[in-house]
């Protein structure tokens, strides 16, 4: 048994795969270990597959009032989705980062992990969102910040497959039950060796019955108030958003809003994270906010919107239009400039691109720069992430002056619009993805929203116009057939 400082790693081998008699000896000394510690134990069994789809696993298991988390950028060849909860977090205020980090590291002091844990999306995962505030209204769809450890993970990356299942073993656990429990979900995954061609079709959608702004006519007035703070120096940015509510016939249903998200924004990170109040935040967001893999990090700085064009020729005017625009240049070097100085505040020394490039969307493109950086094993995720969160891109510069005036110029309860939604691991890995063309969808309502930038220049109409763009992409998805 391999002894590390944050959890116990036994290989794989010790574990044959499928074996019941060895995964009840397994689980049986993991008791025996709960009882001598006084605390439960969590038992993480990592196996590699030859094949599985995660969001057909997901929508086998789905049950509207359990968590999940679903997260999938298809250019890269990565998808993972968590279902239910074995052990769960909700906190509130200003140290919510931290104290999800304590809440992880308690956990990984309490789990024993088997099965081979080198390739991608073994062991155990923490899947988490952070509303865009510290706090949130009484009544709240998601607290300030939710993580949880999922029972069953499920996962593919670079045409590798990889299923997870995390236990938890109490003093009084009875292990034949919970073997039985295994074994069962082994059966109703068909050991987790799912086929491409088995993921469920999309029902039709419900009919939207009516459409709402939340904040009625006032984004102009907030767009010119901002530019009269702007001009008075009280701060260089500010992100302004709308939010819309829409009603249809019947309820929503989540995953195959989130599949018809996939099938269409390719380049983007589509995602899922559902509370255990039947309430589901998704989108399909062109924006990573932080990734930690094997001691890099990445992250980017995306600002400065165009629309994309009917043919090349008009793509490719829009797209020159964008890189000579002296507005938006200057709010994609506010974005990226806030963020480097944000990771010198952490010890982290990022190194950006030279010149922002083109990302291209299907109904959008943007300014993009990319920032690299080494992370010393003293820099944990969620260290770095209160500094980077919220970017300039989805809050304003500076972050203090800008951030108190942006609830009341909008007048809507942002939640986890423009808030954090990823996953952590215990070898402090990590992918967390910004929050943006995104829904929140309850039953037959669906919120929507989508901001854009104010900064010296903007003009009320056009900025009204980019958010309508931005909103379009998931007013399509959701009224489409």
């Amino acid at each position: 048994m391999i002894s590390l400082p944050w959890m116990q790693i036994i290989p794989s081998s010790m574990l044959p795969e499928r074996d019941e008699g060895a995964l009840r000896q397994f689980l049986e000394a993991c008791r025996d270990t709960a009882r001598a510690k006084g605390h439960f134990q969590i038992a993480s069994i990592s196996l590699a597959v030859k094949h599985i789809a995660p969001l057909a696993v997901l929508q086998s298991i789905y049950e509207p009032e359990e968590l999940h988390c679903y997260i999938e950028r298809a250019a890269d060849d990565e998808a993972v989705a968590a279902a239910e909860a074995v052990v769960q977090g909700r906190f509130n205020g200003v140290e919510r980062f931290a104290l999800v980090k304590a809440f992880a590291e308690e956990i990984l002091e309490n789990t024993i992990a088997v099965g081979d844990l080198s390739e991608a999306f073994t062991g155990p995962h923490f899947f988490t969102a952070f509303s865009f505030d510290d706090s949130v209204s009484e009544g709240a769809a998601f607290p300030a910040a939710t993580v949880f450890l999922p029972r069953w993970q499920v996962s593919r990356s670079k045409g590798k497959y990889g299923a997870v299942a995390n236990l938890k073993i109490e003093a009084d656990t009875d292990i034949d039950s919970l073997v039985m429990r295994v074994w069962a979900a082994y059966r109703k995954f068909g050991a987790f060796d799912y086929l491409p061609n088995e993921v469920k079709e999309p029902s039709p959608q419900p009919k939207i019955e009516s459409r709402r702004e939340l904040a009625s006519e006032l984004y102009p007035n907030a767009v010119e108030c901002a530019l009269e703070a702007i001009e008075e120096g009280n701060y260089e940015k500010i992100v302004l958003a709308r939010g819309i509510e829409l009603l249809a016939d019947r309820p929503w249903q989540p995953l195959d809003t989130l599949n018809r998200l996939r099938e269409r924004f390719a380049g983007c990170f589509t995602f899922s994270f559902s509370g255990d109040t039947a309430s589901s935040f998704i989108g399909a967001t062109p924006e990573r906010l932080l990734q930690i893999r094997h001691g890099r990090l990445l992250t980017e700085a995306i600002a400065g919107s165009a629309p994309r064009g009917q043919t090349a020729s008009e793509d490719a005017k829009h797209a020159r239009a964008l890189l000579e625009s002296g507005k938006d240049l200057r709010e994609h070097i506010c974005v990226r400039d806030s963020i480097l100085r944000r990771l010198e505040k952490v010890g982290v020394e990022g190194k950006a691109e030279s010149n922002p490039q083109l990302l291209l969307l299907a109904n959008v493109q943007h300014l993009r720069t990319r920032i690299e950086a080494e992370v010393g094993e003293a820099v944990h995720l969620l260290d770095i992430l209160p500094e980077m969160h919220p970017t300039p891109a989805v809050g304003g510069s500076p972050r203090e002056a800008a951030l108190p005036c942006i609830t009341d110029l909008e007048q809507i309860d942002r939640g986890l619009y423009a808030g954090v939604v990823g996953w952590f691991n215990h070898l402090n890995e990590g992918e967390m993805v910004v929050g943006i063309r995104s829904a929140l969808i309850e039953g037959k309502q669906a919120c929507l929203y989508a901001g854009a930038g104010i900064v010296e220049g903007s003009d009320p109409d056009k900025e009204m116009r980019e958010t309508e763009m931005k909103l379009r992409a998931l007013l399509d998805i959701l009224s489409s057939s």
